[in-house]
C-alpha cells in the first residue's frame, strides 16, 4: 500500500506530538516529520517532500501564510491543510492566495483531519463549513465593493465542465459531483483534470475562486 507522507507543522509541541499519534494509527498514513515554525516547515519540506502538511497558521519566525506560499511556489503539487482558530479566519482569503487546499478550524475532530489528508492526496480538498462561508462572503463583499459583477471572460471550457466548477466551488467531493451528474468518478476526474489545465490552477480551490472572480460561475454567499 502505498501511503501519504505527512509533515506537521505547529509551534505547540503537544499539537504536534498529538496529532502525530493520531496518525500513526492509520494504516495509508506515515508522518515524516515535524516543524516547529514556518521556516522548519519551508526547509522539511524541501528534504522530506512530504505529499501533504498540517500547517498551523500562527507560528514564530514565519507564519503558515509565507511558509505555505514559499512551499506552493517550489512544490506545487504539495498538498497544505491550513489548521486556523476562529480568530484567525482573518488570514483565510491570503491563505486561498498562498494556495493552501484545505482549510479547518483548531476543534475539528480528528476523523475530519484524515479525511481532509486523504482527500487532497486524491487531489481534492476539504473545507471547513464555516471556511467555505467565510471566503464566499468575503467574494461578495468585493463584488459589493466595486458594485458590478465580474466580467465574463473568454475561455474553453465545455459547458459540463462549468458545471462540474461550479459543483467544486460548492465544495463537492468527485463522488457526490458523479451522483449529482449521472456520470462515473473517473468521468468527473477528468473533467476536474481538464478544467485545471485550461485555467492552470492546481487545485480544487483555486480553480474555484479563479471561476468565481472571472464570472464563469456564480454562487450565492452562504448564511
Amino acid at each position: 500500500m502505498e501511503r501519504i507522507k505527512v509533515l506537521i507543522a505547529d509551534d505547540h509541541r503537544v499539537v504536534r506530538e498529538g496529532l502525530a499519534a493520531i496518525l500513526r494509527t492509520k494504516d495509508d498514513i506515515e508522518v515524516v516529520g515535524e516543524a516547529q515554525d514556518g521556516q522548519e516547515a519551508v526547509e522539511k519540506a524541501r528534504t522530506l517532500e512530504p505529499d501533504v502538511i498540517l500547517m498551523d497558521v500562527s507560528m514564530p519566525r514565519m507564519g503558515g501564510v509565507e511558509a505555505t506560499r514559499q512551499i506552493k511556489r517550489e512544490f506545487p503539487h504539495i498538498g497544505i491543510v491550513a489548521l486556523t482558530m476562529y480568530e484567525e479566519q482573518q488570514y483565510i482569503f491570503d491563505l486561498v492566495r498562498a494556495g493552501a487546499t484545505g482549510y479547518l478550524l483548531k476543534d475539528t475532530d480528528s476523523a475530519q483531519i484524515v479525511a481532509a489528508i486523504r482527500a487532497i492526496y486524491r487531489g481534492e480538498s476539504l473545507i471547513h463549513p464555516s471556511v467555505a462561508s467565510k471566503i464566499l462572503a468575503e467574494f461578495s463583499l468585493l463584488a459589493q465593493r466595486k458594485g458590478k459583477k465580474p466580467a465574463w471572460v473568454e475561455h474553453d471550457l465545455t459547458e459540463r465542465e462549468i458545471t462540474v466548477l461550479r459543483l467544486v466551488a460548492d465544495g463537492k467531493t468527485n463522488k457526490e459531483i458523479a451522483n449529482s451528474l449521472d456520470l462515473s468518478e473517473k468521468t468527473v476526474k477528468n473533467h476536474v483534470r481538464n478544467i485545471f489545465h485550461k485555467l492552470q490552477v492546481y487545485d480544487r480551490t483555486q480553480a474555484a475562486i479563479l471561476g468565481i472572480r472571472k464570472g464563469l460561475i456564480e454562487l450565492e454567499p452562504r448564511p
